[in-house]
């Protein structure tokens, strides 16, 4: 039996729903006691979620003091301090934005060795997969040591609940300002879209979109069902979408469990960033088009006419509950 961690991401609804398939990877054949790490005001009122999926400890780290909310550097620090306390032998998290920088920095503090990104992870043989050339194939890297560190893909898990009672613990770790990062102001994004990479629904655009004014006809649909949107390169070179839309090999990798792509080609670029998505619908216009073969779902027709259908469906809808 060996303890297994996860660092928990929260946002303004609590729990981030990825989190789930963390905790679900990290209960893996059983027999593993469950330690999620959080922050603050996060403790109780995440038990009544965590415990429905399996987490049997939750440790609150705010009494370590300093603002670890906001600073990578001591948020690292208490983590690898509880980390050895609490003897963690695996610890999870999620390769988000956020994730990536406090597991990296956790790494070189644990002294463990790390994989980001990782598609899925087996405990008792200490293996995770990942994908590489983009999307081509698939590795298997084994872990020869604990503790290790691992970052799964937001949305790559399929969750499952395990119900059990979770028992909540406040820790103060031991954490010495590095004095290498003062956080000076944090500025609250005004943007309600929902994060590419942990979107259960998006809906990108291509080229055919045409403009950057054009992008409201997928916001609108995508707002009625809590959907991001995303871009092709193409759109983005072409100066409708920014960079931070972008769906593919030099944008963002994404695994929703729904994917409609409006006006897509389906190149092998644009999908080695969305090839995880449980299922995915194209919309386009040519017949022909390579993201017809790859797709689970296609519609023969052009975006600015069925995107409006779907939408006004959509608004019928939520109007009669």
């Amino acid at each position: 039996m060996s303890n297994i961690g996860i660092l928990i991401e929260t946002g303004d609804d609590g729990v981030k729903e990825a989190n789930l398939g963390v905790i679900t990877a990290a209960r893996g054949d059983g027999g593993n006691d469950i330690w999620a790490f959080v922050l603050g005001a996060a403790g109780e009122p995440s038990k009544s979620v965590l415990q429905e999926y399996g987490v049997q400890k939750i440790v609150d780290l705010s009494a370590s003091g300093g603002d670890l909310e906001s600073s990578p550097d001591l948020l690292a620090a208490a983590l690898a301090d509880a980390m050895g306390h609490f003897d963690i032998a695996v610890m999870l998290g999620l390769s988000s934005a956020g994730g990536r920088d406090i597991l990296a920095r956790l790494a070189a503090l644990a002294e463990a060795a790390l994989v980001q990104d990782c598609l899925g992870i087996d405990l008792s043989a200490q293996t995770v997969t990942k994908s590489h050339f983009s999307g081509r194939s698939l590795a298997t890297i084994k872990f020869n040591s604990n503790p290790y560190i691992c970052g799964l893909r937001p949305n790559a898990i399929d969750v499952a609940a395990a119900p059990c009672e979770a028992e909540v613990v406040s820790y103060q770790a031991a954490v010495p300002d590095p004095g290498k990062l003062v956080v000076k102001e944090v500025k609250q994004s005004q943007s309600k879209e929902v994060d590419l990479t942990e979107a259960n629904i998006i809906i990108t655009g291509g080229r055919p979109i045409a403009s950057a004014d054009n992008y409201q006809i997928l916001r609108q649909c995508a707002d009625l069902v809590g959907a991001a949107v995303g871009a092709s390169r193409a759109a983005v070179d072409a100066g409708y979408a920014p960079h931070s839309m972008q769906v593919g090999q030099t944008g963002k990798t994404v695994s929703p469990k729904l994917y409609i792509g409006c006006g897509l080609s389906g190149s092998v670029q644009h999908f080695a960033g969305m090839k995880t998505a449980k299922v995915i619908v194209a919309i386009n216009t040519d017949k022909d088009a390579p993201i017809f073969g790859k797709c689970d779902y296609g519609i023969i027709g052009d975006l600015f006419e069925v995107v409006p259908v779907l939408t006004e469906v959509l608004r019928e809808q939520e109007e009669t509950g």
